[in-house]
Order: structure tokens, then sequence, then C-alpha cells
């Protein structure tokens, strides 16, 4: 079964990449995009990076969870890599792993934000939706 493109076209993935944080938003990417790449024989590149508060960012996974996270994912037969760095932008290190690994979708979790942050601030979901070259698939926690 392959999933159909925005365009028209079909999208059956060779590398799909997940925009990952340390939260229940950062898991349904992960989970979202993990079935599909295990689906499909895809690779897996699960991107967490953080603009330099790693400290303080609680979106920044810690070494332990990410151990954990890829000895979760290799256990189900995906072939994974995880990319963290630490970045002027966010939204601009997902998209640019995206383009470098040649990625044909890429997986965001969404999260609900309020009237005032909308309009105050941009999100990274929504700033790879629009900038990204490939398709992007925008999931919520269950």
């Amino acid at each position: 079964m392959t999933a159909p493109h925005p365009t028209g076209g079909i999208v059956d993935p060779t590398c799909v990449v997940a925009a990952y944080s340390a939260d229940e938003f950062g898991r349904a990417a992960v989970a979202a995009a993990a079935e599909l790449a295990s689906a499909r024989a895809a690779r897996l590149l699960v991107v967490n990076a953080t603009k330099g508060e790693a400290l303080v960012d609680t979106r920044f996974a810690a070494d332990d969870e990410i151990v954990g996270l890829l000895d979760e994912l290799r256990a189900r037969g995906i072939d994974v890599e995880v990319q963290r760095e630490v970045v002027l932008d966010v939204a601009d290190a997902v998209v640019r792993a995206a383009q470098e690994a040649r990625a044909d979708l890429v997986v965001v979790g969404v999260r609900p934000r309020s009237p005032v942050g909308k309009a105050l601030l941009g999100s990274v979901a929504q700033r790879v939706i629009l900038d990204a070259h490939c398709p992007v698939l925008a999931v919520r926690p269950s």
C-alpha cells in the first residue's frame, strides 16, 4: 500500500525523517515515522535538535532516552539513525537533514497553540511544513 502524494503522485518512501522532541508530540512523530519506515523497509532518520539551551531545553532528549529509542526501533528491524545537534534554528535543522538524507517524507508532531501564540510565534512544525522539499505528515498524540 502506498500513500497518496498531495500533488496526486505516489509516495513510497525509502527515507523518512522524524522531527523528535522529548515529549508526547515527538514520540507521536517517531511512532508514525517508524510505522511507515517499517511497513516500507525505509530508512528512518530521527532529528533531535536544540537552539543551544540543551541544559534547560526539555525537548532535547537525554543520552539514555536516545539509547532506549534506538534499541526499541532496531529491535523492530528498522534501519534507524539519530541526528542530534545544537543549532540556531530547529526547523532549519530538520529541513536541512531531510534534504541531505534525500528524504521522501518528514513527520512532525503538532501541538495545540493559543491564538496569541499563533500570532506571535511561528512553530517548528509549521515552518517544516512550509519549507520542506518533500511531503510532510503532521501528527498529534492519541
